[in-house]
């Protein structure tokens, strides 16, 4: 890999890319030409192949970058001496609710989240999906980090991921990854894994109990986090999930100061700084005796005849029922109640009986899903989290179809 880094890195400079120039990386060959900007000074856009045409023009006007690279990077055996710029990663918000916003990174926020997680043993680091994702790009630095080698899927398919996990000894993922995962794991043991990093989104009690059972040599590491915050708080263990240190929140609608934040916006290829040092996601949380608790973004709390219900909640409560791959929970139009809460599952084929029963023996009424439809695939973001906002957009069409 530093053979490729370097060589990426001298084909770079003949472009005359200098400390504080912008690279855009249209390849999939991702890691030797982003390792390849960061020795010159430069920062680096991952392009997302899956942005339509409008998003990538939109990102791309907005980072004006100095070079864009396709292909695969160059090797070499002569080095670069490594210089430094004053940023190193340009991540886009992963446009789960929305367009992608281009935010700017600093190489030490990322080393502090590195130091956070921690190493790991020796070993090989499986890294599921595409380098595109932040999330999925972290974990495989941290590998490199950590001196493990890196094992890389282009997208995330549960069958391959848990083959590779026959040697490989640590993964990164998402909650409705490691679900998939441990659902072919039950069906085929066999797993060299001793640590599993999970991180995206709020992690079921369920899916821990089932991890205990199906992985019990392996630790599970959770981190919540944002592209704009790198880590917040992490769990291991029984421990709860518990603010990192130097990290400090303010609890409601959550707002972060932490030294592993963004820099600021690029909007028009101009850098907009932060001028708060506070700054948030929108998401809920409670801190309550150390431990953290989570209850989803401001936009996923649905307003039903005046009761807020918390989309996460309800979430977790369907995805324990057998043959939910995953769901997700929404608000549709209502002309009395202003919304109801609505379920879109996941699914080769539960009945809609049984979705019935797991929410009347685990949710109150009022926050029952009063709509329901089925998907094969659920739209997802590169780093394979549900894709809202094209959720929306397809219950709006009409294009799902109902459960009755």
């Amino acid at each position: 890999m530093l053979a490729r880094a370097h060589g990426a890195a001298r084909h770079l400079a003949g472009l005359g890319i200098k400390p504080g120039n912008r690279v855009a990386i249209d390849s999939p060959d991702v890691l030797p030409w982003f390792l390849g900007t960061d020795l010159l000074g430069a920062a680096a856009l991952v392009v997302e192949p899956a942005w339509t045409p409008r998003e990538r023009e939109a990102v791309l006007a907005d980072v004006a970058p100095d070079v864009v690279v396709t292909g695969s990077a160059p090797s070499t055996t002569d080095t670069v001496e490594a210089a430094a710029g004053p940023w190193f990663y340009l991540p886009t918000t992963s446009g789960s609710s929305g367009s992608p916003k281009v935010l700017l990174r600093t190489r030490e926020s990322w080393l502090r989240s590195f130091e956070v997680l921690g190493r790991f043993a020796p070993g090989e680091v499986l890294i599921p999906g595409p380098l595109s994702s932040s999330l999925f790009l972290f974990g495989a630095l941290h590998a490199l980090w950590t001196d493990n080698s890196v094992r890389l899927l282009p997208k995330w398919e549960p069958a391959a991921a848990a083959e590779a996990c026959r040697t490989a000894t640590a993964v990164h993922l998402v909650p409705s990854m490691l679900s998939s995962l441990l659902a072919v794991l039950e069906r085929h043991p066999g797993s060299a894994l001793r640590t599993v990093v999970c991180g995206g989104a709020k992690l079921d009690d369920a899916v821990r109990e089932r991890f205990a059972r199906v992985l019990p040599d392996a630790e599970l590491i959770e981190y919540y986090g944002a592209a704009e915050h790198s880590l917040i708080a992490i769990r291991r263990g029984a421990d709860g999930l518990r603010p990192v240190a130097d990290v400090e929140i303010r609890e409601g609608v959550l707002w972060v100061r932490s030294p592993m934040v963004f820099g600021g916006y690029l909007r028009g290829g101009e850098v907009c700084p932060v001028d708060d040092e506070w700054s948030t996601v929108d998401d809920l949380a409670e801190l309550k005796d150390g431990v953290l608790t989570l209850f989803g973004r401001a936009g996923t709390v649905v307003s039903s005849g005046g009761k807020l219900v918390s989309a996460e909640e309800v979430e977790g409560v369907l995805r324990a029922v057998p043959g939910v791959s995953d769901v997700v929970v929404t608000g549709t139009p209502h002309p009395t109640l202003g919304e109801v809460v609505t379920a879109v599952v996941e699914t080769d084929g539960v009945q809609l009986q049984a979705l019935r029963e797991q929410v009347r023996a685990g949710l109150e009424p009022g926050k029952r899903p009063h709509r329901w439809y089925s998907t094969k695939a659920l739209p997802r973001t590169a780093s394979g989290k549900p894709a809202r906002a094209v959720l929306a957009g397809q219950l709006a069409d009409g294009t799902l179809e109902r459960l009755t």
